[in-house]
């Protein structure tokens, strides 16, 4: 087979390597995979159907293929089993948001909108997306929010998880499905006193872990296990693997968990991108990986500290883990300016809304940062430090071009100290 190189995709790709390199990347749910993640996401298992399970699939040739899935779905039980709590997993959610319909489906009904307003549907009850939720979680903006009778608790007046609050949310809405995690959240989450009130209710408990996986993993985050029933996951951000899902679950959900993927949600697996999953729960059974999550941790109270030393206000006045929601509310600076401003400067983050947000999610008053990504670079403290001042220096001159265009130079300087992918580059 010939090699036909399309120029215009390729110029994409290496303008993309080029500011990856250049840039530095602290969206909390990005990070940079390994070259042998990479490598197996880009090899021939792109060309397999295997619909099914290893040894149980609707398409022949399927015996390496069933390998690797066996192998991934062996290292992901190891990652994330307790002792005590017989888990099931299934790696073939192409997504987090792929991961959470495919539960939502085996547990609860869907329903509708009445002509009274009223929703005929089972109810879930998650965080607010203002708050730190995810759409998955009943935003009225997703599937889950429109076909399920969603619920919300919010953040205490503090901007932390206040489990008297999500009690009384629980006794009054009394939901099936009762829902903790965050996608922008800093502080460490308590499944057992989530566990507590799905107990009193009678509902059962989904931990949606995609931004504090690779914690959980390494041991700087509590295990959702053996408190909740689900688990669900994205696979790339703190876990550093490929863009994907997954989904654990206690042994006895697992016949209906595994239905709702395929056919309830999906087709035939991505069998290269599986490949990639393997090899990215092996990287993180090796003790390197629990010294990466541990300078994580390092880098982002470094960062925060930084910010607040300097004026930032940190939703919840810090942070837990590897992420921080910077509440730009006393700046009078939009998220949205912020980031852009930012991004003249070499440094890419996200904006994100506030507790108690008064702007669109287009503009939004806060920015979300996070360190996976400068920690696999090989940054520390020294590095984060520098990075937070440089922040503060571009939120309070986000029009001055010049100074822009400086700290963007200082950032480039500092990337090539630190690269990624060389050979890709050189």
């Amino acid at each position: 087979m010939s090699t036909i190189q399309d120029t215009d995709v390729h110029n994409a790709i290496m303008a993309e390597v080029h500011r990856q390199q250049d840039d530095l990347e602290l969206i909390a749910s990005e990070n940079y995979a390994s070259l042998a993640v990479m490598k197996a996401v880009g090899s021939p298992l792109t060309n397999k159907y295997a619909e099914g399970l290893p040894k149980k699939r609707y398409y022949g040739g399927c015996q390496h293929v069933d390998t690797v899935e066996n192998i991934a779905r062996k290292r992901a039980r190891a990652l994330f089993m307790v002792e005590g709590c017989d888990i099931g997993v299934n790696v073939q959610p192409h997504s987090g948001a792929q991961a959470n319909a495919a539960v939502f489906l085996a547990t609860i009904n869907a329903g509708s909108v009445q002509s009274d307003g009223s929703h005929t549907g089972d109810r879930i009850l998650g965080l607010d997306l203002s708050n730190g939720g995810h759409l998955t979680h009943g935003s009225p903006a997703n599937s889950s929010g429109k076909k399920y009778n969603a619920t919300h608790y919010k953040l205490g007046d503090d901007g932390w998880l206040d489990m008297n609050i999500i009690r009384e949310q629980a006794l009054a809405h009394r939901p099936k499905l009762l829902i903790c995690g965050a996608s922008a959240y800093p502080r460490i989450i308590d499944f057992a006193a989530f566990k507590q009130i799905a107990d009193e209710i009678g509902a059962l408990l989904l931990a949606d872990i995609a931004h504090i996986a690779g914690l959980v993993a390494s041991g700087h985050h509590p295990n959702p296990f053996p408190h909740c029933d689900f688990v669900t996951t994205t696979t790339h951000k703190t876990l550093r693997g490929p863009r994907g899902g997954l989904i654990m679950a206690k042994r006895e959900f697992m016949r209906r968990v595994n239905s709702a993927v395929f056919p309830g949600t999906q087709g035939g697996p991505l069998m290269h991108v599986i490949a990639g999953k393997a090899i990215a729960f092996g990287e993180a059974l090796q003790p390197s990986f629990r010294e990466y999550s541990a300078q994580v941790l390092k880098n982002a109270t470094t960062m925060a500290e930084t910010l607040m030393e300097n004026g930032i206000e940190l939703v919840s006045g810090g942070t837990d883990n590897h992420l921080m929601l910077l509440d730009l509310t006393n700046f009078d600076l939009s998220g949205k300016v912020a980031e852009e401003s930012l991004g003249k400067a070499g440094i890419t983050v996200n904006k994100n809304t506030v507790p108690n947000e008064k702007r669109s999610p287009f503009v939004t008053s806060g920015v979300r940062i996070g360190t996976p990504a400068i920690t696999t670079r090989g940054m520390k403290e020294e590095q984060a430090k520098w990075i937070a001042q440089k922040i503060v220096s571009v939120l309070r001159n986000p029009t001055d071009e010049h100074k822009l265009l400086t700290i963007k130079q200082e950032v480039e300087d500092l990337c090539r100290s630190f690269p990624i992918y060389s050979e890709w580059t050189a």
